[in-house]
């Protein structure tokens, strides 16, 4: 008898306060050092428990990583922003508690929402990362991600450049 204590679920409005611990903490270790700090503190600071429970209450197509009964990351897609083809889908957010990473988690919360993306008939995907984060843009890389366009994002004065990532 096997016993999945990881595994990929829909959100539910209890997650309200895990996914923003989750957030708070994938956050902070991913894009400390890279976003400029005033910036980062004031998008964790927005995404607290109410804006999570608010999120959820409009049924958002968000998925979540369940590990032992608590939401320990989540997933974020739908229709591409870019509007071309071949990439009708996209990630809009991939995050995970950093005590959870490593473990091939991630992997298994982008197969979910890729699954859910093909279930809404939506071809090709597409992700965005900034190209200083190397743990994601290599996350992306190892999951046959190709590299496929450019843009920046702005944080206050800083200008950062962020890769899309394209699967077909």
């Amino acid at each position: 008898m096997s016993v999945d204590v990881a595994h990929i679920r829909p959100a539910r409005a209890k997650d309200a306060p895990a996914l923003s611990a989750a957030y708070e903490e994938a956050w902070r270790n991913a894009y400390q050092g890279i976003i400029p700090h005033l910036s980062l503190e004031r998008m964790i600071a927005r995404r607290g428990p109410r804006w999570w429970e608010s999120t959820l209450r409009k049924r958002a197509p968000l998925l979540v990583l369940d590990f032992g009964g608590d939401a320990a990351g989540y997933v974020t897609f739908g229709r591409c922003r870019l509007g071309r083809a071949p990439f009708q889908g996209e990630i809009f957010e991939l995050y995970l508690h950093p005590t959870y990473q490593g473990l091939g988690l991630g992997a298994k919360l982008f197969e979910g929402a890729r699954i859910r993306l093909a279930e809404m008939r939506l071809k090709g995907l597409l992700v965005w990362a900034l190209a200083d984060n190397e743990a994601a843009c290599g996350f992306y890389l190892s999951l046959g991600g190709k590299p496929t366009a450019e843009g920046a994002e702005s944080f206050g004065d800083t200008s950062l450049r962020k890769i899309a990532f394209a699967w077909r």
